[in-house]
């Protein structure tokens, strides 16, 4: 088993029309044992900004702890919000530098560009490769069944309501199927104006 798949994750993030959309499972685990159904996976990095990181329980709260020192002194410094294509910078350099001993976590990112509204999302390796996509990226243990439910149910230019219903049906759909991943879910729907939060039931088993 890969240390990656330790405890067990599945995030996803979709675009939509001036809107973008992350999502999360909330289970913990030892392998196949089940300690607890509300770990937080994906961490507000700033109003418009979030990222997910699944992977290793340990370094998933290392890391988000390190990003969120590194994003708060960048806004002390130069008085303004960070954009997600720079905060993905910062990402990929700080998983870049413990290359030969590298965090274990695979982020998720999915941001509104501060000024224009620009929906961002884009998805990291351990050592901090970026992929940008303008549809949907996925990451943890499900990610062939996210990929599988995600290429069937995207659609493009999706309305915010509509996002909601895709990446959620996505998301529970795929964790369904695989043993590491479930228990509930959380999603966030960012938007110009604001951020609606909901928490998803899934099956408990």
């Amino acid at each position: 088993m890969s240390i990656l798949e330790y405890n067990g994750a599945a995030i996803v993030a979709m675009r939509g029309k001036d809107c973008v959309a992350i999502a999360a499972d909330k289970r913990f685990g030892i392998q196949a044992q089940t300690v607890s159904f509300n770990f937080k996976k994906i961490y507000e990095m700033s109003d418009k900004l979030y990222i997910g990181l699944p992977g290793l329980a340990t370094d998933v709260q290392t890391v988000a702890n390190k990003l969120k020192y590194h994003l708060n002194m960048y806004q002390l410094r130069e008085n303004k919000n960070m954009k997600p294509k720079v905060f993905m910078g910062l990402v990929s350099s700080v998983l870049y530098e413990r290359r030969f001993g590298p965090y274990f976590v695979e982020p998720v990112i999915a941001g509104l560009d501060p000024k224009t509204n620009e929906p961002f999302i884009a998805a990291m390796d351990l050592i901090g490769c970026p992929m940008v996509t303008d549809d949907f990226v996925v990451s943890g243990t499900s990610t062939e069944q996210l990929y599988g439910m995600c290429e069937s149910l995207w659609r493009p230019d999706l309305e915010p309501d509509d996002l909601f219903e895709t990446i959620s049906q996505a998301l529970l759909n795929a964790v369904d199927r695989d043993a590491l991943s479930g228990w509930g879910a959380v999603v966030h729907i960012l938007e110009k104006d604001k951020v609606t939060t909901r928490t998803l039931k899934a099956r408990m088993d």
